[in-house]
């Protein structure tokens, strides 16, 4: 196993997807391998998630999550632009809210507190907290998280419920081409390395999603995705969301990870209770708003909507929506707050 960690994480990721898939879990492919390798690292194996794993499924998944977007579909995502704004504004609030929490009760300084909080993508807020002096290690820590407690408890939580989507959302486009795929995948690749080329957050993922809405509103039908390689992307994407945890976390900060379990189970529920607000206007259904206000990965949280069936159109314009928003702001909002407090002290 120590000699060869990457095949360990693997084997360890692909049984406990076809574990979950067998006792029919929600998103057994994603849920599956990310608590397989979150435990198999917190129990010391030693464990390593292919290197560009975590990009190569964001690629798959983005393309995915694109097919969805026909000329139509395009339209009435577009017709309720006011709820993926709001949907980013709560974001930004819970962000706030739980880093004064953390602040408080972990005993964290308020910066470190702050990135540690702010959904908006785990690597994107670990640098950016780096360049304002706050601790990456506990920033990574809460950042992965949350992101394991949002994949688990919302689906399950939904599944449980028995809550089924009114979205009859469907790719406009059902056949594989196995030509088509190749030059999909191929404009997807070249998407996402542009964009990561210029330094955009979520590259991987943002990219081929892009290009791909563009060609599925112009409707150009190159091929639909396999099932089978939506599966693969979704177990790359939990193995290396699971490789983020390590056994000494435990250890060195056990308060630290409660406080943050807490601040994070509580931003679900006021999330989820701002998404059953809306959803009483008519606008959208309940359980699309739920997932579409949910405080977790953007990949995550809109391969739930697919997995699903809900609203997934959507679901992605409004986690994209809220990791731009969060991206783009923390920083210049992080940087005038500081500003103003240092004049107000001095």
């Amino acid at each position: 196993m120590k000699r060869f960690p990457v095949v360990s994480a693997l084997f360890v990721c692909v049984a406990s997807g076809a574990l979950f898939s067998f006792l029919r879990a929600p998103l057994p492919w994603m849920i599956g391998p990310l608590l397989g390798m979150a435990c198999g690292k917190f129990m010391g194996v030693t464990l390593a998630s292919p290197k560009g794993g975590r990009a190569a499924g964001q690629v798959v998944i983005g393309c995915t999550l694109g097919l969805y977007f026909s000329p139509v579909v395009a339209l009435e995502v577009a017709a309720h632009w006011y709820l993926l704004v709001a949907a980013a504004l709560l974001a930004v609030l819970l962000a706030y809210a739980s880093g004064w929490f953390l602040s408080r009760s972990a005993g964290l300084d308020a910066t470190t507190a702050l990135f540690a909080s702010v959904p908006g993508g785990a690597a994107e807020m670990t640098i950016l907290g780096e360049r304002f002096g706050a601790q990456s290690d506990r920033v990574v820590m809460a950042q992965s998280l949350r992101i394991l407690l949002v994949v688990v408890i919302v689906p399950f939580t939904i599944a449980a419920a028995g809550v089924h989507g009114t979205d009859a959302y469907e790719p406009p486009h059902r056949d594989v081409s196995l030509q088509g795929l190749a030059a999909l995948l191929a404009i997807a690749v070249a998407a996402g390395g542009l964009l990561k080329g210029l330094n955009m957050p979520n590259a991987w993922m943002l990219g081929p999603l892009a290009v791909t809405i563009a060609l599925t509103v112009a409707e150009v039908r190159l091929s639909a995705m396999p099932i089978a390689l939506s599966n693969a992307a979704q177990v790359l994407l939990g193995c290396a969301l699971g490789s983020g945890f390590q056994r000494e976390s435990l250890r060195e900060a056990p308060r630290y990870m409660a406080m943050v379990c807490i601040s994070i189970v509580i931003a679900i529920a006021l999330s989820a209770l701002f998404g059953w607000g809306v959803a009483l206007t008519g606008a959208v259904s309940t359980p699309t708003m739920v997932l579409a206000t949910a405080p977790g990965g953007m990949a995550e949280m809109c391969i739930t909507a697919k997995v699903l069936q809900l609203g997934v159109p959507l679901v992605t314009a409004a986690h994209v929506t809220r990791v731009i928003i969060l991206v783009t702001t923390t920083g210049p909002i992080f940087r005038l707050a500081r500003h103003m407090r240092r004049r107000l002290q001095g």
